[in-house]
């Protein structure tokens, strides 16, 4: 079992990086995989029209964004892409430096899941 995670964070330069892996499980059985539990202030839903894009922003907080529908593409300010579908989490914890900046890349609208943390 397996669920897809981006991170987002700072790097040593003062930019945002990014790294690719999966939701860490702390207990696996046969039927559940289950990760740590972790203290959250809030959750929204959003959703953003096909075509839509968003240029160099930072992350407000550090927040969860689920994605439930819609494929987007995120660029760093290094040219790194990431792209992110349905079902993948991103954790993004870049609140300051050179931000990242976004673009859906299908037909679809974005919709997803805001998951703020403590």
């Amino acid at each position: 079992m397996s669920i897809r995670l981006v991170h987002f964070f700072v790097g040593e330069d003062g930019e945002t990086r990014f790294t690719v892996s999966t939701v860490p499980w702390t207990t696996e059985g046969a039927l559940n995989a289950i990760s740590d539990e972790e203290t959250v202030l809030g959750i929204r839903f959003e959703e953003t029209a096909p075509g839509s894009a968003l240029a160099w922003h930072d992350a407000p907080q550090r927040q969860y964004v689920i994605t439930l529908a819609g494929t987007i593409e995120f660029e760093m300010r290094s040219g790194e892409r990431v792209t992110i579908a349905p079902g993948d989490v991103l954790l993004a914890e870049d609140v300051t430096g050179g931000g990242h900046r976004w673009r859906l890349i299908d037909d679809e609208p974005w919709r997803r899941v805001y998951v703020t943390l403590a």
